[in-house]
C-alpha cells in the first residue's frame, strides 16, 4: 500500500475497533478497567485469527499489504456493512469481492416511498438480474397485471421476448423493439456482473434456443449503460402518456429504481 493509504487503512481500522462492544465477562462490567472505549488489539487479533503484533503493525500502517484472506477476516470481525467492506478492500489496496448475487427484498423505506407515491408517480424496482421486485400502485395501472407464473415471470428480459403481443399494447411496436435492445443488452451487462450465477445462465439459454428474435438482438453485441430515456406509454384509460425515466441504483443491493416523470404537456 502507498504510504498514505497505510496512514488511512489503519485510520479506518482504529476507528471500527473502538465502535465495538466488549465482551461480556463473568463478575466483571464491560468497562471495568478500559481506558479507552471498544475492543483491545489483543480482543481483536483473537476474533481475527492473526497474531495481535501483526493487527498492531496494520493499524499503525507499518505492516505489507494484508492478504484477501485477512481483509475477509476483518469484515467479518467487523461486521462490516458491503460498502464498508469494499472500502476496507480498496484502502489496503485489493479489488472489493465480487457480488455473488442482488438482494431478493427491498429496503422498507424504499417500500414506503413507493406507496406515498402510488397515486403520483409510477415507480418500479428491479434487480441485477432484471427481475420485478416491487412497483406501486401507479406502475400498476399503467402497465396492468403480471404475467402468469413460472421461473421468469418477474423478468424484464424474459417478458420481452415471451410476451411481444401485450408489451406491443402498451408501448406499441417502436417502444416495444427498443425495449427488446434495451432488455437485451442489459442482460449482457447482468452475465458480466454474475457469471456464474445458474438463473441467469438458464435464462441466457432458454432465450438462446427459443427466440429468433433475441439470437438477432444479442448478436448486435450492445451492453447495457440506460440510466435516462423517454418512453410513451399507452394506458388503459387516459390513452397514450409520455414519460421521462430516471434509473436510480443501490449499488450495495444491485436494485434499480425506475422513476417515470410524466412529461407536461403543451
Amino acid at each position: 500500500m502507498p504510504k498514505n493509504d497505510r496512514a488511512d487503512f489503519g485510520e479506518f481500522l482504529r476507528g471500527r475497533r473502538a465502535a465495538m462492544t466488549p465482551p461480556d465477562r463473568p463478575g466483571i462490567g464491560r468497562t471495568s478497567h478500559r481506558r479507552v472505549p471498544g475492543l483491545r488489539r489483543q480482543e481483536l487479533s483473537e476474533l481475527a485469527g492473526i497474531s495481535v503484533d501483526y493487527y498492531t503493525r496494520l493499524e499503525q500502517g507499518r505492516a505489507p499489504r494484508p492478504s484477501r484472506e485477512i481483509l475477509a477476516a476483518l469484515a467479518r470481525v467487523f461486521a462490516l456493512s458491503a460498502a464498508e467492506r469494499d472500502h476496507l478492500y480498496r484502502l489496503a489496496g485489493e479489488p472489493p469481492p465480487e457480488t455473488h448475487t442482488p438482494d431478493t427484498e427491498i429496503r422498507p423505506g424504499l417500500q414506503r416511498l413507493l406507496r406515498r407515491l402510488d397515486d403520483t408517480l409510477p415507480i418500479t424496482v428491479h434487480d441485477g438480474r432484471l427481475d420485478l421486485l416491487a412497483r406501486n400502485a401507479a406502475a400498476a395501472a399503467l402497465f396492468g397485471p403480471l404475467p402468469a407464473g413460472g421461473r421468469y415471470a418477474r423478468n424484464i428480459v424474459h417478458q420481452c421476448f415471451t410476451a411481444t403481443t401485450a408489451l406491443c399494447e402498451v408501448l406499441g411496436d417502436a417502444g416495444t423493439e427498443h425495449l427488446t435492445r434495451v432488455a437485451t443488452a442489459e442482460l449482457r451487462s447482468a452475465l458480466g456482473r454474475y457469471p456464474a450465477d445458474d438463473y441467469l445462465q438458464s435464462l441466457f439459454t432458454e432465450l438462446w434456443t427459443t427466440s429468433t428474435t433475441f439470437r438477432t438482438a444479442w448478436a448486435r453485441g450492445e451492453v447495457g449503460a440506460l440510466r435516462s430515456a423517454a418512453k410513451r406509454v399507452h394506458h388503459p384509460t387516459r390513452g397514450w402518456l409520455d414519460f421521462d425515466i430516471e434509473l436510480l441504483h443501490d449499488p450495495e443491493s444491485d436494485h434499480w429504481i425506475m422513476l417515470y416523470n410524466p412529461r407536461e404537456t403543451a
